[in-house]
């Protein structure tokens, strides 16, 4: 999906259409109505915190924004931008349109997140040009959204051509069109290569996939080890074997939050406390919809030197109502020192069973239990 969480803010708000807009995490930047009916939107040149961009609009993006970036250093670089916190829950209801959208012409889906998908069109009948053409108008009229489509020979290069002519692509790549199309590509461009693999490729002065594609594997194997050194030949020149997974198990499901302060376990327990609701509830949530329970909720910590720390508990039935959850959190976060003042916070949920969860409401200690 296209600049997924802005496209869907931009059907709620159209006049922001063709404008630079950023999405950050939770907040309260929510645009004020005002006497004439119109809406007042919050820019980023008014925002002080330490929040990060969770998308942007394409236009926003011409400036250098990025997803991951921080909010304060995007406002240097486009102040008028608009800000608008995530709203998770249209985006998840968005997420559900657009894949039944997809499932009803090619079944055959790999579910890779929220605005995500691989689909293997070998099993069908019909030009493959085609089909795409048809899966791109079905999630348009079934969300009013657009949506960049990757047609290749495997599922790495299908997600690397759906990045070339994004928004609203559609991208046929043969093996012959490697060279002209992918080659010039920087190595980071492979999904796969994070930064410190791209620092490491540029240090032995291999920067973009073609000199990659080029290296000695033995060359490659001798710096990054036998098996990633052969997946970067491999990936380099195309290769990928991987099938399209239309059944997998997630292992866990888990929400965090950054602060954009941050918070004490004493002076602030009201915010850390509501805090702590909200990523349990949506940890619920997140449950409810794949139709899993757990046994094991971790909660993770962050400090403001950075350090961080996670506790656990595994109950002894499997549980996936929202207080049941936070009881657990709670139970973790007993065992965690609180002296210090907290940048982030996190729920997860693992050990996950499907089928039903365990009727007890966990009802009991309500409050967050954060005592210095």
């Amino acid at each position: 999906m296209d600049a997924f969480y802005a496209s869907v803010e931009l059907l709620r708000y159209p006049e922001l259409r063709g404008l630079p807009v950023v999405i950050r995490g939770r907040g309260d930047a929510q645009p004020a109505v005002l006497e004439d009916g119109s809406r007042q939107f919050s820019r980023l040149k008014s925002y002080a915190g330490r929040g990060v961009i969770t998308t942007a609009t394409y236009e926003a993006r011409v400036f250098g924004v990025s997803s991951g970036m921080g909010l304060m250093k995007a406002a240097q670089l486009v102040p008028d931008a608009i800000i608008l916190p995530a709203d998770f829950g249209a985006y998840r209801h968005y997420s559900r349109l657009f894949k039944a959208a997809v499932a009803a012409i090619a079944p055959h889906i790999e579910d890779c997140g929220i605005d995500e998908i691989y689909i293997d069109l070998s099993k069908l009948a019909g030009d493959s040009l085609a089909l795409a053409q048809r899966l791109k108008q079905a999630v348009r009229e079934s969300t009013g959204l657009s949506c960049s489509i990757g047609l290749a020979t495997n599922k790495l290069l299908a997600k690397m051509c759906s990045d070339l002519d994004k928004p609203d692509g559609l991208t046929v790549l043969d093996l012959a069109d490697i060279p002209a199309r992918i080659w010039p590509l920087s190595v980071k461009k492979i999904s796969g290569i994070g930064p410190k693999t791209t620092a490491k490729l540029a240090s032995l002065g291999i920067v973009t996939i073609a000199d990659l594609a080029r290296t000695d594997p033995a060359f490659l194997r001798g710096h990054f080890g036998h098996s990633q050194g052969t997946w970067l030949h491999e990936a380099a020149n195309g290769i990928d074997d991987r099938p399209v997974i239309t059944e997998s198990e997630p292992k866990s499901l888990s929400r965090e939050t950054t602060f954009d302060r941050d918070l004490h376990a004493r002076q602030d327990r009201q915010a850390l406390s509501e805090i702590l609701t909200t990523l349990c509830e949506d940890v619920a949530n997140d449950l409810h919809c794949k139709g899993y329970a757990s046994r094991t909720i971790s909660i993770k910590l962050r400090y403001d030197d950075f350090r961080t720390v996670t506790r656990n508990v595994t109950l002894s039935s499997p549980i996936a109502n929202p207080l049941a959850i936070r009881r657990a959190a709670e139970e973790c976060l007993r065992r965690v020192p609180l002296k210090r003042k907290l940048r982030l916070l996190g729920v997860r949920a693992s050990t996950l069973s499907s089928g039903r969860a365990s009727n007890d409401s966990m009802s009991g200690q309500k409050e967050l239990p954060l005592a210095g």
